[in-house]
């Protein structure tokens, strides 16, 4: 059987209703031959309006006490049908046609009104206050005050001509009864709400159960037509708006109850009420002072009625627009808070990026001259490593109070992020910055106490003047490219941004550029700085040195290239690339030369590639593809690259572990060198060249020369003395204890075609098998 589609039942039924106002309409000018046509419609209406409910309850997107709600509507559509067919049978089913009601039709509508009240009153209200239901309550007295005056009037009034066209003045209280109850269920409808209805849904249920309750009152002015009845239009009336609600509700969005947060608008059922009670009162007639009275009464009880229900209103306004207020107060706090997180530093508390930004170009826009000073903490990461992040954000929220009490209220202290602060100098006065940068420097250079022990770190500031035609961003760029400088000229100073370093930093960047490609195009090479042994001579092994080629600009010296790599990353690929070819040049030589072969291949490794997750097992896949002496390999690290880092400590025992030496290189020029002995598994210690320079004098170099050979003894590690130039240096660092040395005494840095020939014609030593090494 096909299935018919609601839209299309909801368009039968409004051709039903539409033939039972017409129906009605005629039949008052007009006398019916067969009254019972008229009655045909209105079981047809309650059997859509049953089927469009049971569809609806059918829906599963709804909640459960929906689709309770809407099959029980169903339910009582269904009884008020056959209901219907008992009152056409009770008014044409005898001789002539009468408006009589019998008890069973009465029983029947009764059963179905119940079963609707059933369903509303299971239904969850809407979350509602206490003046809510005041509200509700006051409503539901006018309303019911005004059609109990109304159905007085017009009906009961008229018991006496009922009961004598009738017989039995039942129906008329039944009808009455019937009214009111309507009512109750129009108010609860519309001012109590019904959960998670459709609210279009409540309204049209609403609106039909008032219509119906109205046109059924009609049913006294009908008693001298009995071929017609008021069910005409009540039912009709009220089985179509069950149907339309029904379909709006299948059709519709799935809403959940609401919570009220508005103010309540004025309300017109109350003044109507009154309006229209008035407006009875006036049309009676001084003939009934009885009645007069009643309406007086009534009119008087709504006004008063009416009266609470504004005060009430008005309170509930009132609160609601204190709340509101509050909430307003609220929000504006939240974002006043939101606005300060979204310009200041979480960690400090003072201005961001985002509000430095802000102010640079405020200032910007006005043309007034000021400067801005990037200030960052020298070698920041190795106190993060050393003594952890969480002792590394004390000394920033350290640093950033010092500043700020370093510098004028006009002026901001802003931190970008990191170590890096700035100063924003709201003047352009040249002659008072450089006593302000010298005192922001000493500021961050005084102790800082942590666990008992005093830090001090040291910073470099780069300083910028604002232009015509600036921007934050360029400002910024100028300024971190003038602190960069400062740090390559040693840190712990101040200096200002120079179009030169502009152009230093775009070959910077061009070489950066340059040095990522460098391994694949060949360019990269290396020499061998030979490390020999004292007194004889003796080649004891070679440290592999780092060369470029660059097809441009020639032989670039390393001191120039690889901060480059160590800052732009590209350290991870050629540090790869030299320990392939230092270990693969290793077992080319061992092969080769047996013995004689340098005992030590000392290759360097930077802090970058200590860090790498998977650096020893890398190192060991080299080990096993070249087939180099693991023995004879030497690892070198600097003293920055381990100290404090867990990670790079690590990484060195593993090396240690897989059965290669450990070097640790420039050993004497960083911090907390003798503590790291105690936790840095190493082999060898390479003493810096800047204390071999003065190891034939008397100075405080000499004495550090001969204190550290003393700590290599007592710690069972060779020591090599390095940047040895002269037979003198020699000979003293031998009286000294010393057995290892390079240096350009020996020779420099050669190829490994030139080592090979230095194997192959040295006999006892390689000092006296290469006379130009003592250039």
């Amino acid at each position: 059987m096909r299935t018919v589609h609601p839209r299309a039942a909801l368009a039968a039924g409004g051709a039903l209703l539409v033939v039972s106002f017409l129906w009605l309409g005629i039949g008052l000018g007009h006398v019916w031959a067969y009254p019972v046509l008229g009655w045909l419609p209105l079981p047809v209406l309650s059997l859509l309006a049953a089927r469009a409910c049971r569809q609806t309850g059918r829906r599963v997107e709804l909640g459960i006490a929906t689709r309770r709600f809407w099959t029980q509507l169903g339910h009582a559509t269904t009884i008020m049908a056959v209901g219907i067919v008992s009152n056409a049978y009770d008014a044409v089913g005898g001789p002539e046609p009468s408006q009589r009601l019998s008890t069973l039709t009465l029983s029947v509508y009764l059963l179905a009104l119940a079963v609707l009240l059933w369903a509303l009153l299971r239904l969850p209200t809407w979350q509602r206050s206490r003046s809510d239901w005041a509200r509700f309550g006051l409503d539901t007295c006018i309303v019911l005050i005004t059609s109990g005056v109304f159905v007085w009037h017009f009906s009961l009034r008229k018991v006496e001509v009922w009961t004598e066209q009738t017989g039995s003045a039942m129906p008329l209280l039944a009808l009455s009864v019937v009214g009111f109850i309507s009512v109750v269920t129009f108010v609860k409808v519309a001012f109590a709400g019904a959960g998670c209805l459709d609210r279009q849904s409540v309204r049209l249920l609403s609106y039909g159960t008032a219509a119906s309750a109205l046109f059924g009152g009609l049913s006294p002015f009908l008693v001298d037509r009995p071929y017609l009845s008021s069910s005409f239009v009540a039912v009709s009336v009220a089985a179509f708006a069950v149907q339309l609600a029904a379909v709006r509700q299948l059709h519709s969005e799935v809403q959940i109850a609401p919570v009220r947060t508005k103010p309540h608008r004025a309300s017109v059922v109350p003044y109507l009420a009154v309006a229209a009670t008035d407006a009875l009162l006036l049309s009676i007639g001084t003939s009934h002072p009885a009645e007069i009275t009643v309406m007086q009464i009534s009119a008087v009880s709504l006004t008063a009625l009416v009266i609470v229900r504004q005060i009430v209103t008005m309170r509930e306004n009132v609160r609601l627009l204190n709340t509101v207020d509050a909430n307003l107060g609220q929000l504006r706090r939240y974002q006043d808070q939101l606005e300060h997180q979204a310009t200041h530093d979480t960690l400090t508390g003072i201005p961001n990026r985002a509000l430095l930004e802000r102010e640079i170009a405020a200032l910007l826009v006005t043309g007034d001259d000021f400067h801005l000073a990037l200030l960052d903490v020298d070698d920041f990461k190795s106190i993060n490593d050393r003594l952890g992040h969480g002792r590394g954000d004390q000394m920033l929220v350290e640093f950033s109070g010092r500043l700020q009490r370093e510098i004028r209220r006009e002026d901001t202290v802003a931190r970008l992020g990191g170590d890096e602060f700035v100063v924003l100098v709201r003047d352009g006065d040249e002659a008072a910055l450089p006593t302000l940068l010298t005192r922001l420097l000493e500021t961050v250079e005084r102790p800082v106490p942590l666990d008992g022990q005093d830090i001090v770190v040291q910073a470099s500031i780069g300083v910028t003047r604002s232009r015509p035609g600036d921007d934050p961003h360029e400002l910024l760029r100028r300024a971190d490219v003038a602190m960069y400088s400062a740090k390559a000229a040693g840190g712990n100073r101040w200096t200002r941004f120079d179009e030169v370093m502009d152009r230093e930093a775009d070959r910077e960047a061009r070489l950066g550029r340059d040095l990522r490609g460098a391994v694949a195009r060949g360019e990269l090479f290396l020499l061998y700085q030979p490390l020999v042994e004292l007194p004889h001579g003796r080649l004891a092994g070679v440290e592999a040195l780092l060369r470029w080629q660059h097809p441009e600009h020639g032989l670039v010296p390393p001191d120039v290239f690889v901060p480059i790599a160590e800052r732009n990353g590209a350290i991870v690929e050629v540090g790869r690339w030299v320990l392939e070819e230092a270990c693969r040049q290793a077992a080319a030589w061992q092969h080769r030369y047996g013995e004689r072969a340098p005992g030590k291949v000392s290759i360097n490794v930077s802090a970058r590639q200590l860090a790498e997750p998977g650096f020893v097992a890398e190192v060991a896949a080299v080990l096993s593809s070249t087939g180099a002496d693991r023995r004879r390999l030497m690892i070198e690290v600097t003293e920055t690259a381990v100290l404090g880092a867990d990670t790079a400590m690590a990484a060195v025992r593993e090396l240690r572990g897989l059965g290669l030496q450990v070097a640790l290189d420039d050993f004497g020029t960083g911090n907390s060198s003798l503590s790291l002995l105690v936790d840095c598994p190493v082999d060898v210690l390479k003493v810096d060249k800047s204390f071999v320079d003065g190891v034939t004098g008397d100075g405080p170099q000499a004495l550090v020369v001969q204190s550290l050979i003393t700590v290599a003894q007592g710690m069972r590690v060779e020591a090599v003395a390095e940047g040895v130039e002269t037979p003198e240096q020699a000979q003293r660092l031998y009286e000294a204890g010393y057995r290892l040395v390079q240096g350009f005494l020996y020779d420099r840095p050669l190829s490994a075609d030139d080592v090979a020939q230095g194997i192959e014609a040295a006999t006892n030593s390689w000092y006296a098998a290469t006379p130009s090494g003592s250039a």
